[in-house]
């Protein structure tokens, strides 16, 4: 992508070849936890091959590109989703589809601790205990004392303030 942003039309061409298998994965993935027909799946990537063309000058080159596809697939399978009737997708699947593992990849040694430690106690117990520890959300809810509901929830805001934090200390 990175080359394809410099204007070599071969290197776009290799790169939405080798990214289509990936997000036909991730939608169809989605779309057998959602119960919704494949060629929702299908749509969804057509969708998201569009926007990731339309959109490809949005995305930062000293990040990584995962995070960045994997919003526009699951916003386009939203989209799908909503339009084939499938108007109500329970946040605890939309969790799942967070790309958490790669969010902070760039980040420099000790900089995700210190930004944790500015988290809520609540907060950071979750990160803890799901990314870190690898439990899974049943398993934190119960060492926890939380609902997995809640675990899942608190999980997401976690990473979206975590997120946030490092964007301000980045930027």
């Amino acid at each position: 992508m990175r080359a394809a942003l410099a204007g070599d039309a071969d290197a776009y061409r290799r790169f939405l070849h080798a990214v289509t298998p990936h997000l036909r994965t991730l939608a169809r993935q989605s779309c057998a936890r959602f119960g919704a027909p494949a060629t929702d799946a299908e749509d969804a990537v057509q969708e998201a091959l569009l926007a990731i063309h339309l959109k490809r000058s949005t995305w930062d080159p000293a990040r990584p590109i995962t995070p960045w596809i994997s919003v526009i697939v699951r916003n386009k399978l939203i989209d799908v989703l909503r339009r084939s009737g499938q108007g109500t997708v329970p946040i605890d699947d939309l969790v799942d589809m967070l790309p958490a593992n790669d969010a902070f990849a760039c980040a420099e040694p000790g900089e995700v601790e210190r930004l944790m430690g500015k988290l809520k106690t609540q907060q950071r117990a979750v990160i803890q205990a799901v990314t870190v520890e690898g439990c899974s959300a049943r398993e934190a809810a119960t060492l926890l004392g939380m609902s997995e509901t809640g675990v899942r929830v608190s999980l997401h805001r976690a990473l979206r303030a975590l997120a946030a934090l490092y964007q301000t200390h980045a930027g």
